[in-house]
């Protein structure tokens, strides 16, 4: 259980309070310490995946923890975000991908009690959207509120993670809908 991609991802879920300590900081450079942090825990996702396979240290905690590392700091960045960007266009997507995040969770843990988890494991769409929510967030993590042209590259970053995101929540859906219409008469 103690291998260096699971404490990866205890470091990523270890950051997080650190993120939102050095966020709310009243230095002039919080936006760019912020956005490193932010920056670092995504490349500990790219780096304990990698590993893992690599070197064949795939373990059932890692496969639990990981996905849940990476969705508790999008969310909470999310959370951060919405307080700069506290307008319809911004809330949007975030509502977006925090509910698909909390239904595909929630698909999998159903789909896995079924004996089916496989068939909505982690997909390669998956994994493209998750990249581009990071990059999405770490852009507007590091966006001062003056800088409106990085702002603004943020938040089509923030929209193409969005659209992402529905698409892949469709995607599962798809995968699982065999289960999901299935008749209570079995």
């Amino acid at each position: 259980m103690w291998n260096l991609p699971n404490t990866l991802t205890l470091m990523r879920i270890a950051m997080i309070p650190v993120f939102i300590v050095v966020y709310y900081l009243p230095w002039e450079w919080h936006h760019f310490a912020s956005a490193a942090i932010f920056g670092l825990a995504a490349l500990t996702d790219w780096i304990d995946g990698y590993y893992a396979r690599k070197l064949d240290m795939v373990t059932p905690f890692g496969a639990f923890l990981d996905p849940v590392a990476d969705k508790l700091i999008v969310v909470a960045a999310l959370v951060l975000l919405l307080e700069v960007h506290s307008t319809p266009w911004f809330a949007l997507p975030a509502i977006i991908i925090i509910g698909r995040e909390i239904v595909i969770s929630a698909l999998r843990e159903w789909m896995s009690e079924l004996g089916s988890g496989q068939s909505v494991a982690v997909s390669t769409l998956g994994k493209v959207k998750t990249w581009v929510q990071m990059v999405a967030i770490a852009i507007l993590l590091l966006a001062k509120p003056e800088q409106q042209a990085l702002t603004m590259i943020g938040f089509s970053a923030i929209y193409a993670a969005a659209g992402l995101t529905l698409w892949s929540m469709v995607y599962y859906l798809k995968k699982a809908w065999p289960q999901l219409s299935a008749s209570d008469d079995n």
